[in-house]
């Protein structure tokens, strides 16, 4: 294992262990606390997964467990993929330890497997995660949930009724700098939040080499309805799950646009998209995503009435910032000086821009990897049987309002969620 992350691990844990202490912290937090506990050793203990599922997504959490097994004392017992080229690579990451499957549903015949992670297309998340909580094993799935709003409800009355573990893969749960980052906005730091805006831009045609014609849909599936909604599902289903953490609920409505303006390639997904979430308290998230520019790259902005974050670039800024160096400032004074100065019929206001001011870092846990520490947390709820359902109720509230925006960006309408799908 890496030495660093064995070092940043442990000072992280300490620093979960010093947030224990603190009601308000684990009140809003409580799936930290489990990372903070000891961790048993011995082999009678050992917590025996399955992936299904060794694309990019399975290979990396592969690389993963693999790297940590032997601090968490878990093993990958079982791999599946339907696609000979990923189970060769699996059984290349694994050294050929792991039991392999082309068939999911005999993977799930094994007795020796405590549970199941997902990382399949989306559209096979939702059947493969019932039938795995049927078979009596907990499930870690990627996020989205599923396909529709219903498989995405089926899955989550699933996870009720069997009384096993579902988590979801919103990482960012995890993240060193997102929980200092929350837990400073929800104490106050940036005064009450009033705006929320988010983006994800990227510069290519999220297009993959296909080997064979047939094979086009089974590979690309990410441009294809009937398996994706594309950069919704995708990408901006994590920053919805960020805005539900930062206002501690689910929106009321959701409108949006989108279309294929660019990658003119046989897609059926759209190629960019423009949304707005709004909240009980009338705030609003506001979020687009593009696949042909990538300048601005991913963020979510944070405002308050006190201050700002950033928090994928670790950085808040207060309302009020340091007195600027003085040179500067003279800069400062003699264009206030021009605009201030309004010459009978000329300009009556002075232009806003954007503060010139580089901010602070929100915290100093910057180099950590939260998909290793949602593993790891995954691996202790599977021997205590249990999660916090928080949990799983940011991964169903960020799948279904992610399916809902799909289909205001569809009908040109401002829509509510159904009391059907309200948990």
């Amino acid at each position: 294992m890496n030495d660093l992350f064995i070092v940043n691990r442990r000072e992280f844990i300490k620093k979960v262990s010093l947030i224990g202490g603190s009601a308000a912290a684990l009140a809003s937090m409580p799936w930290l606390k489990v990372l903070a506990e000891s961790d048993t050793k011995s082999p009678s203990d050992k917590v025996r997964l399955a992936l299904i599922g060794m694309g990019d997504r399975g290979k990396l959490l592969t690389q993963h467990i693999e790297s940590f097994s032997s601090i968490i004392n878990a093993e990958l017992v079982a791999i599946c993929d339907d696609y000979e080229p990923n189970l060769k690579a699996g059984i290349e990451l694994t050294k050929g330890k792991a039991k392999t499957f082309t068939d999911y549903r005999k993977l799930l015949e094994e007795k020796n497997i405590d549970a199941i992670i997902i990382a399949t297309p989306l559209h096979e998340h939702a059947h493969m995660t019932i039938e795995s909580f049927n078979s009596g094993r907990h499930v870690f799935c990627e996020k989205a949930m599923a396909r529709t709003m219903d498989d995405t409800k089926l899955m989550y009355d699933a996870h009720r009724s069997s009384g096993k573990i579902l988590q979801v893969g919103h990482q960012r749960m995890f993240n060193p700098v997102y929980l200092d980052a929350v837990k400073k906005i929800h104490a106050g730091d940036i005064g009450q939040v009033t705006q929320i805006r988010a983006y994800w831009h990227r510069n290519n045609d999220w297009r993959r080499p296909v080997p064979s014609p047939e094979l086009e849909r089974k590979i690309n599936w990410r441009h294809y309805e009937e398996y994706s909604a594309g950069l919704l599902t995708e990408l901006a289903s994590h920053q919805i799950q960020v805005a539900n953490w930062i206002m501690k609920e689910p929106p009321v409505s959701v409108m949006g646009t989108g279309s294929i303006n660019f990658w003119k390639d046989g897609r059926e997904v759209y190629d960019n998209i423009a949304m707005i979430f709004s909240y009980p308290d009338g705030t609003q998230f506001i979020y687009d995503s593009v696949t042909s520019n990538k300048h601005y790259g991913c963020e979510e902005q944070i405002m308050g009435n006190k201050g700002s974050m950033e928090l994928e670039t670790n950085k808040i800024f207060s309302e009020n910032p340091p007195q600027a160096p003085a040179i500067l400032q003279l800069i400062n004074d003699i264009e206030k000086d021009v605009f201030d100065t309004i010459p009978i019929g000329g300009a009556s206001w002075v232009p806003e821009t954007a503060v010139q001011y580089k901010g602070n870092f929100i915290s100093e846990n910057y180099k950590m990897d939260e998909v290793k520490l949602q593993l790891e947390a995954f691996v202790k709820y599977i021997r205590k049987g249990k999660a916090p359902e928080i949990l799983s109720i940011e991964g169903y509230n960020s799948s279904i309002w992610t399916m809902l925006a799909e289909q205001a960006i569809k009908s040109g309408e401002k829509l509510t969620l159904p009391d059907k799908y309200k948990v």
